[in-house]
């Protein structure tokens, strides 16, 4: 049996639900709130590719690399992004949480910390996982933004790493969360989880 199997994860603002193929008109929408494909730093399908990465993504989990998931606005009963599981290491116990993007109107909202809370919840204290990481663009300051509110810790820098679409070199940051520091790091996500938004 594939590692990790397929789950569905829920928590009070947020589910996040095995990716399935009728999910493509759903995220079509997601990717047109804020034409996010255009973000040239960052790697979003756009909605005439989004049948296409559905495929890699599926076709990655039937490889056991990849566990693709949508998220799902609780409140308004609606898709508003993607992520997933990625550079799946059974043997080792480790995963990686990325290709992960939301609606323009669902940043800073507070699903983000929602649903990284249930995936990493799920990774440590259901799959025992060893560490899980993030990686992202050095200058996506967005995204290194909200890794490290998450307490994640930067690893290091992978200088010239792989080639934007535009062709310029991106160096990827590389963090990660312990099991060691889970306990640390799960209660001050679930204070943060508490706190009004500001």
């Amino acid at each position: 049996m594939a590692w990790p199997p397929p789950t569905t994860l829920q928590g009070e603002l947020v589910t996040v639900a095995p990716l399935r193929v009728e999910h493509h008109d759903a995220l079509v929408d997601v990717v047109r709130d804020g034409e996010l494909w255009k973000l040239w730093y960052t790697k979003v399908p756009s909605p005439e590719s989004m049948q296409a990465d559905i495929d890699r993504r599926l076709g990655l989990q039937q490889r056991g690399s990849m566990l693709p998931f949508v998220i799902i606005d609780r409140t308004k009963n609606k898709v508003v992004g993607a992520t997933s599981y990625m550079n799946i290491d059974a043997e080792n116990r480790r995963v990686e949480i990325g290709s992960t993007w939301y609606a323009q109107s669902a940043q800073r909202t507070g699903l983000n910390t929602a649903c990284k809370y249930l995936l990493l919840r799920h990774a440590f204290d259901q799959l025992d996982c060893v560490a899980v990481e993030f990686r992202t663009g050095s200058i996506n300051f967005q995204s290194r933004a909200a890794i490290e509110r998450l307490g994640a810790k930067l690893d290091g820098i992978l200088r010239s790493h792989q080639h934007y679409a535009n062709g310029a070199l991106r160096d990827t940051c590389v963090y990660s969360i312990t099991a060691a520091e889970w306990p640390t790091v799960k209660a001050h996500l679930e204070w943060q989880m508490t706190k009004p938004r500001t």
